[in-house]
Order: structure tokens, then sequence, then C-alpha cells
């Protein structure tokens, strides 16, 4: 949902407005290729809902951002139906986790980009805070916190 994240992946991307997904929920249990755990749009038989940002990008740039998500290994895409705030359905695609463990929690620095995206496209302040309660780990991995948070730093 980070801009600035979308961007640096994907230099086409520009945001087109928050959406309601139906049927789904948030999870952070998608493996990561760090072993650490990714976002999920899991699909459920309850009326919850995924709140997130539609992007539209240039067809030249799809390429990038599947390579960056894993499509294939991580992640299988689908076509969605989403509801905006004014009520109006989109139809999009988006991807969806295809190797999950309910045991793994994210990285600080990977929840933060969540956190970011959720804050900048201004998503319910009760759907934030549900992700502010998302347990994270340290990355053992040092200096990936620093370098993936940098791209928030002003010059």
């Amino acid at each position: 949902m980070s801009t600035p994240r979308l961007v640096k992946r994907v230099p086409s991307a520009r945001a087109l407005g928050r959406a309601l997904l139906r049927r789904h929920m948030l999870r952070f249990h998608k493996i990561g290729k760090d072993g650490s755990a990714k976002c999920d749009a899991h699909a459920v038989a309850t009326d919850n809902g995924v709140w997130g940002v539609v992007f539209d990008m240039s067809p030249r740039h799809k390429g990038l951002l599947d390579r960056a998500e894993d499509l294939g290994v991580g992640y299988l895409e689908k076509k969605v139906r989403l509801l905006s705030p004014t009520g109006e359905t989109l139809h999009a695609v988006t991807y969806y986790a295809i190797r999950t463990d309910a045991s793994l929690r994210p990285f600080h620095w990977y929840k933060e980009h969540v956190l970011r995206g959720a804050r900048e496209h201004a998503l319910p302040p009760d759907y934030i805070a549900r992700i502010e309660a998302v347990p994270s780990l340290d990355d053992p991995e040092p200096g990936r916190q620093e370098a993936e948070l940098s791209i928030y730093r002003t010059a």
C-alpha cells in the first residue's frame, strides 16, 4: 500500500484510491523469501473485508511487480471486485498467498511499510489499529531494516 515502496519497484505506479475487498481478511502468514511473514488478503466465508489501495501501472511494468512479489512461487493472482468508499464497484487484480505459515511474524520494517501505506491512504482508524496490533520481530539481517525504510527519508 505504500506508494514510495511500490514506485521503487514499479516506476509507473500511481494510486487511484482506497477500496474494500469483501469476504477477505488481512493476514500476515505468507512465507517470505527471508523467512518472515508477509501480507495476504485471505479469502474467508464471513463478511470481513480487507482495506487496501488500488494502483494503476503501465502494462510494461507488470513483470517488474510479478518478480518482486514472487508470482508463481509465493503468490498467484486473481481478479477481484472491490468496493470504493463511494459505493462504486471496481475490478482489479490482486495477489494471494499460496505458501503460508500462521506461526510466522513479520519483521518490524515490513509491518512499517504496511502501516505507512495504510496511513498515507487514510484507511479507517480501526483497521490501522488492527495492523498496529500485529506482533512483529527484529530482522536478524544487519542493515536490512535501515535499507528498507530509507525510501521514507526526506533530503
